[in-house]
């Protein structure tokens, strides 16, 4: 089946790795050279607005997908509108790029989150200071990610530092969270509406930026993982949604709030490719491309810890019979992506104390440490 992948990044990189094997030939828009997809498919060099190079893109495929919620909604629909399947479908797309309309979703739907407010102005983000309080977080309603575009607001005197880097756009402000630890969930719906979900996971992150991820997260009851389950197929059905879909969640108390969701593979279900039986990944292949979807189960216990901006010596970490390497082909550079290890056992102490060696391996800055 000929799949075309809006964007060229790691997440389509990994997503080719576990098409190939299921009969997927892919070809790629990506604007960047080089890429992480290099080299595995056919890279239509260009912006993902480009309507000449999209003319190229769509030729000749059988299904689209795309690896990041930050690519144009109109390049999406245009590959519907040339009546080539595109999953998620583009309106995921819509609901996840504007935290306004995300959250507005969310309270349609019964799934709570924190308390918010629409910011248009500066009059209207002073009022919702007034009306939430501080501790607070503007954020940016589009394009923000890994921390970016958005500012923690502690007292008043944060406040016109925050309005001058960030007030030329939309925002929200969102009342600040005292939650116990941060959780997601990654589930799978296939084209005949079929749904399955991986555990719930924790995660740790650092100036906003996920740096390690345990799986399944020790502590989380069966009624926890329910509801979870629950508020994602809640998602997945109001979009009519096929693909994977990660839903990212504030613990507090005995409670789950919704903080945002991807309409794709996610960081946070790396672990998956050797923790699971079946990957995010490969079920996100097999959904679009419309097979039976495979077995969520974990097996045994993981952790994956983020490679940000420099590699640890390779030998140093396949030293741990337990732990697998994953490299993005990215350039290193402080604070990027690079790759990932993913630590997987039956014993989670076992796996846990492995992932502390291994940690000590990185160099300064590019892990969880």
């Amino acid at each position: 089946m000929n799949v075309g992948v809006l964007g060229g990044g790691q997440l389509g990189r990994m997503l080719a790795l576990a098409g190939v094997p299921l009969g997927a030939r892919f070809r790629f828009l990506e604007h960047r050279s080089p890429a992480p997809v290099d080299g595995l498919g056919e890279v239509v060099r260009a912006p993902y607005d480009d309507a000449d190079a999209l003319a190229r893109f769509r030729d000749g495929l059988e299904v689209g997908t795309y690896e990041f919620e930050n690519v144009p909604d109109a390049s999406a629909r245009a590959l519907a509108d040339a009546e080539i399947p595109v999953y998620p479908p583009p309106a995921a797309l819509e609901f996840a790029r504007d935290r306004k309309h995300e959250k507005d979703g969310f309270g349609a739907l019964g799934i709570p989150t924190a308390p918010w407010r629409a910011v248009d102005d500066r009059a209207s983000f002073d009022a919702a200071v007034e009306q939430l309080g501080l501790p607070a977080v503007l954020k940016t309603r589009r394009l923000g990610y890994d921390g970016k575009g958005q500012r923690l607001l502690r007292s008043p005197a944060d406040l016109d530092a925050a309005w001058a880097a960030l007030g030329d756009r939309p925002l929200v402000l969102e009342g600040f969270v005292e939650f116990s630890r941060e959780l997601s969930i990654v589930g799978v719906r296939g084209r005949d509406g079929e749904t399955a979900f991986y555990p719930l996971v924790e995660n740790t992150h650092a100036s906003g930026v996920l740096v390690r991820t345990d799986a399944p997260a020790p502590g989380c009851s069966p009624e926890l993982q329910r509801t979870a389950e629950r508020y994602a197929g809640a998602v997945m059905r109001y979009l009519d949604y096929v693909g994977v879909l990660a839903l990212e969640l504030f613990q507090v108390g005995d409670e789950l709030w919704a903080n945002e969701m991807a309409p794709r593979v996610h960081n946070s279900g790396h672990w998956t490719q050797n923790g699971a039986v079946t990957s995010q990944f490969e079920n996100h292949m097999r959904a679009v491309m419309g097979l039976p979807l495979g077995s969520t189960e974990p097996v045994g216990h993981s952790v994956m810890l983020n490679l940000l901006g420099a590699l640890p010596p390779a030998e140093a970490v396949l030293a741990e019979p337990m732990a697998h390497l994953h490299l993005y082909d990215k350039a290193p550079r402080p604070g990027r992506k690079i790759g990932h290890v993913n630590v997987c056992g039956p014993d989670r102490e076992a796996v846990r104390d492995a992932a502390r060696r291994i940690d000590r391996t990185f160099p300064d800055g590019a892990g969880p440490a």
